[in-house]
């Protein structure tokens, strides 16, 4: 019990280090486990003995991997993508298989072993190009449509390859039969469950609901998966097939998102457990007395799926730059490669020295994966020339929108929230200019007469083209962090005293977006709390003036820009005419400005009628403003008053009285 206890230490203590490790760097965590596994197994420390017990236990993280891919599996999905999935996916999958099979039969393996071979390098890594699709915002870009038709259906795939492995290990004599029987056990259990357990599925998820108890409604998930697993299993198939329709089936009920949550520690858990099982097998010493012939493997690999994605997305008519992009995307490895790569090992269908090359080689690749993937505009800039003509004809759209507009909005992200924003500047007779990357939403909001055009605001020419020389200021309205940071580095590097408004979906990005030389930064928590407590104050019997004094009083203290806005303010307010009311104005001390080197109290702004609201040094320091606050050379400050005030100010400042 002791050994026991000391080898589930090691591998909980090893599994965290490395995770975390791998976590910081920003690479993905199956590669964690994958070194976990080399490092204790057989082959390194033998630290933890490879025996059938922990094959079978780790068996289990692939069942709920494809648990969660059924539960993701999405018919009206599938139909919106058809071309994508089912042409550019399917071939891909099968011209990879076909390529593989000949090159694996000149190295002296069995055509079995060539196929089994083929469809796991055919893999590509779902879990890597989905996460790394969303965080650079590229979902909906051409390529990025491309990618996730083709990981789809590899996902859909691992379904029938997991079938046909075994009946690949038969004899060559009853091959076609036990395919025969193998697809036909499939497409009866397939019939079955999707026709039939449907409606019982929702009725006894609606019995087991109404009970209320989290404890009875994990249990029952539990019980569906592995006793669909199991009935699987006794008809000769995978364990991960049945996981696979069991998820299908809750994906059709309104349980669907509970249950993603529910199965996600088992599964992530038991995956973790998977990739070290395979991390196992793999021979650190053999790797390294073959390492040209390993590295041989990987460039092989990487270049055949690379010239196979290029080309079929070529012939569904992208173009040059989105094909090679779609490549360098595909090009590595995937997690159901190793899936595949198990079954291959546990069904000997080849030489364990080719297993060990083959799966160094799909360790590195995706090892590499990110780095192809983050340098994948500077490759296709430097290998297709017609990238250069289309990137240049969008930032002529884009100027060709901006060009009649002067001290304009930018607005970046033409979401629900940039669209809102565009209304209250529509009735303000107030012209913008939006940027989006849906080109969806681009179309139907052009289509509509919305001044919005396709373009990654993250990029300086973007911005350029925008106008930004001409622009009175940026507002961020995506909830990308990434973005805001970016924007802000190029606004502030071509038009110091541009202001930018940032919208921030965490309060943790307040402080670093204000650091990043934001002119103002809107918590999205704050203010639906100052809404929801207006409201509540209201209901509560609060007069109406009280409560709308507390509103401005907490808009006042957090907000810099509105500092002073309320000042004496009456609600007779409203009634002023333009010239009464009071503006914000933003006025950039040059070099030569009489107000350098002098205190702020010494100016007597305030006899002008002017506040001084905030001051943003060397572009990105917010300084806040008091009397004793000495002007600086470059110093941003934003002043509020009347307009005739805040120009007596402006000369004040700059020339002198």
């Amino acid at each position: 019990m002791a050994t026991t206890l000391q080898l589930v230490l090691l591998l909980l203590a090893s599994a965290v280090l490395v995770v975390t490790l791998f976590r910081w760097l920003g690479v993905p965590s199956l590669l964690g486990y994958l070194l976990v596994g080399a490092a204790i197994g057989p082959h390194a420390l033998k630290l933890l003995p490879d025996t059938e017990g922990t094959r079978h236990l780790a068996e289990f993280g692939v069942v709920f991997l494809m648990f969660t891919i059924g539960l993701e599996f999405s018919l009206p999905r599938l139909y919106t993508m058809k071309r994508l999935v089912f042409v550019l996916g399917l071939a891909q999958v099968l011209l990879t298989m076909a390529v593989i099979l000949p090159v694996a039969l000149m190295l002296g393996l069995s055509w079995q072993g060539g196929v089994a071979l083929g469809g796991a390098l055919a893999m590509s890594s779902t879990a890597v190009a989905s996460k790394l699709l969303a965080e650079r915002r590229e979902l909906d870009s051409a390529h990025g449509r491309q990618v996730m038709g083709v990981l789809l259906f590899q996902d859909l795939a691992v379904v029938p390859l997991l079938i046909l492995l075994p009946a690949l290990a038969g004899e060559m004599e009853s091959l076609p039969r036990l395919m025969f029987d193998a697809a036909l056990k499939g497409v009866i259990v397939l019939v079955v469950v999707l026709i039939l357990g449907q409606r019982v599925m929702r009725a006894w998820f609606t019995v087991v609901a109404r009970r209320k108890s989290a404890e009875l409604f994990m249990l029952n998930v539990l019980l569906i998966t592995l006793g669909l697993s199991f009935l699987t299993e006794l008809a000769g198939l995978s364990l991960a097939l049945g996981a696979f329709l069991a998820g299908m089936l809750i994906s059709e009920t309104e349980y669907r998102f509970q249950v993603e949550q529910d199965i996600k520690p088992f599964r992530d858990v038991l995956l973790g457990l998977f990739f070290i099982t395979v991390g196992m097998v793999l021979d650190p010493m053999l790797v390294g007395r073959h390492f040209l012939l390993v590295a041989g493997v990987l460039s092989g690999l990487l270049l055949i799926k690379l010239a196979i994605a290029i080309g079929l997305a070529r012939l569904v008519g992208a173009s040059t730059g989105t094909a090679l992009r779609t490549g360098l995307w595909l090009c590595a490895g995937g997690e159901f490669g190793f899936v595949l790569l198990a079954q291959v090992m546990h069904e000997q269908l080849i030489t364990d020295a080719a297993t060990q090359i083959v799966l160094a080689s799909v360790v590195l690749s995706l090892l590499l994966s990110p780095l192809l993937i983050h340098f994948s505009d500077k490759i296709v800039l430097r290998f297709v020339a017609s990238e250069w003509l289309m990137r240049s004809l969008v930032l002529t759209q884009i100027a060709a929108r901006s060009m009649s507009s002067n001290k304009h909005a930018i607005l970046c992200g033409y979401g629900r929230t940039g669209q809102h924003l565009a209304r209250f500047l529509e009735q303000e007779n107030v012209s913008f200019v939006a940027l989006d990357l849906d080109p969806e939403r681009v179309r139907e909001a052009a289509a509509a007469g919305d001044p919005v055009v396709y373009g990654d605001a993250a990029h300086r020419e973007t911005l350029v083209a925008a106008g930004i020389a001409r622009a009175d200021v940026v507002v961020v309205t995506s909830n990308d962090p990434h973005l805001a940071l970016r924007v802000l580095h190029h606004a502030h590097d071509l038009r110091p005293g541009l202001p930018v408004v940032v919208r921030a979906a965490e309060e943790r990005d307040v402080e670093r977006f204000a650091a990043a030389g934001a002119a103002e930064v809107v918590p999205e928590a704050l203010e639906s709390s100052v809404m929801l407590a207006t409201h509540a104050l209201a209901l509560l019997g609060v007069p109406l003036h009280r409560v709308i004094k507390r509103l401005r009083e907490m808009r006042e203290q957090r907000y810099v820009l509105l500092r002073g806005f309320f000042h004496g303010a009456s609600d007779s307010n409203e009634q002023l005419s333009d010239a009464e009311q009071p503006r914000l104005h933003t006025v950039v001390l040059t070099e030569g400005a009489r107000a350098i080197g002098r205190k702020l109290g010494e100016l007597a702004l305030a006899e002008l009628g002017v506040t001084v609201s905030a001051i943003r040094r060397k572009n990105i320091r917010r300084v806040e403003p008091g009397p004793e606050t000495l002007l600086e050379a470059g110093d941003i400050a934003v002043l509020l008053g009347v307009p005739a005030a805040v120009a007596a100010a402006e000369e004040l400042l700059l020339r002198g009285a």
